[in-house]
C-alpha cells in the first residue's frame, strides 16, 4: 500500500482557521479613484467602517509563492497587457497543477472544452478563504502626494500639468478566516503535499495588493487560532481577534465545548497567555506554539501527513 492509500484511509479531518497580521499603515486593495483620490475598499462592521483586502488577492499572492518555490502551476498573472490578465499553460488540469488543484478554474470557452472531451472545464476550490477585515475601523485618514510633471525632454508625458494625489491611508491589523476540507485535499495523490505547501505559503504571505497598491504590507501571521476537527464548521467565531489582539473564546476551551485536542494556537496569542491560562489550556490539550510559522508546518502534517 503506498503512502497516499495509508492516508486517504486515516478518515481526514478537517481544518478552520483565523490568522491575524501585525499592524502596518497601508494604502492596500483600493478601488477606483474619484478626481485623484483612491478610496480603500470598506464594509460596515458594527456600524463602523472597516477596510477590507479580498481573498482573490490573497490567493494570488499565495500562487505566486508556490509558483516560486517550484511547485507546478498553470497560471501567471502577465503584466505587459492593458488590462489585468493572466495566461495558463494548458487547459486546467487538477491531477498536475497545484494552483488548479487548490484554487480551482472555471472555463466557459465552448470551443476549448470540447477541444479538452473528458477533462472538468471546473472545478470548486479546495481552500476557503473569506474578506481580511480590518482590526480597527476606518478614521479618515488620508495623506496627499504631488505627481510631477513629466517635462523637459522627457519622451513621454502622462499629464499636461502635475497633480496632487489624495489617497485614503489606515494603520490597522487584518484578520481573515480560511479552510480546508480533508475529503477535498485528498482526491488527488499530490493533495497532501500542495497542502502542506499551501500551509507553510500562508505563514509568510506577502506581496498582497490590490488596485496597484504599491505598499509593502505583510499578511503573514501573527497569531493564528485554528481547530482540526471532523466537524463541517470551526464552531468559533471566525472573527474572533478582538482590537487588543486577543481572542476571548478560548475561554470556551474545555471538554463540553471546544475540545483542547482539536485546538492548534500559535504565535503572539500564545507569547501574551498569562502563565495560569496557558496552564489551564495545555491540560486540556490545546497545542501551543509561540512560532505561528512552525504551528502551520506542523498542522500541515498533522493534517495532511508528512513532517
Amino acid at each position: 500500500m503506498s503512502r497516499s492509500d495509508k492516508e486517504k484511509k486515516t478518515s481526514p479531518k478537517n481544518l478552520f482557521a483565523t490568522v491575524l497580521t501585525y499592524a502596518a499603515p497601508s494604502s492596500n486593495y483600493r478601488g477606483e479613484s474619484e478626481e485623484n483620490r483612491t478610496i480603500l475598499q470598506k464594509i460596515t462592521r458594527g456600524n463602523q467602517e472597516h477596510t477590507v483586502i479580498s481573498p482573490e488577492s490573497m490567493r494570488n499572492a499565495l500562487r505566486e509563492i508556490l509558483s516560486g518555490w517550484g511547485l507546478p502551476t498553470n497560471r501567471r498573472r502577465l503584466h505587459d497587457q492593458d488590462q489585468l490578465a493572466v495566461e495558463f499553460k494548458e487547459f486546467p488540469d487538477a491531477t498536475k497543477y497545484a494552483d488548479d488543484f487548490l484554487f480551482g478554474f472555471m472555463v466557459a470557452d465552448d470551443k476549448a472544452i470540447k477541444a479538452n472531451k473528458g477533462k472538468r472545464a471546473k472545478r470548486d476550490s479546495v481552500l476557503r478563504m473569506n474578506l481580511a477585515v480590518s482590526l480597527t475601523p476606518y478614521s479618515f485618514d488620508a495623506t496627499f502626494h504631488q505627481s510631477p510633471l513629466n517635462a523637459g525632454e522627457s519622451p513621454w508625458r502622462n499629464s499636461a500639468s502635475s497633480a496632487l494625489i489624495h489617497r485614503e491611508i489606515v494603520d490597522t491589523a487584518y484578520q481573515y478566516p480560511f479552510a480546508l476540507a480533508g475529503q477535498d485535499v485528498f482526491q488527488e495523490e499530490q493533495g497532501p503535499v500542495w497542502s502542506r505547501a499551501l500551509l507553510k505559503a500562508l505563514g509568510q504571505l506577502s506581496n498582497v495588493a490590490g488596485g496597484h497598491a504599491r505598499s509593502y504590507y505583510e499578511m503573514a501571521p501573527r497569531s493564528v487560532v485554528a481547530r482540526l476537527s471532523a466537524n463541517l464548521v470551526a464552531g468559533f467565531d471566525t472573527y474572533g481577534f478582538d482590537a487588543q489582539g486577543g481572542f476571548p473564546e478560548l475561554s470556551r476551551v474545555k471538554a463540553d465545548d471546544l475540545p483542547g485536542d482539536e485546538i492548534w494556537l500559535g504565535g503572539e496569542v500564545v507569547r501574551k497567555l498569562e502563565k495560569t491560562e496557558r496552564e489551564r489550556l495545555a491540560a486540556e490539550g490545546v497545542h501551543l506554539h509561540e512560532n505561528p510559522q512552525a504551528l502551520l508546518e506542523q498542522l500541515g502534517a498533522a493534517a495532511f501527513g508528512g513532517r
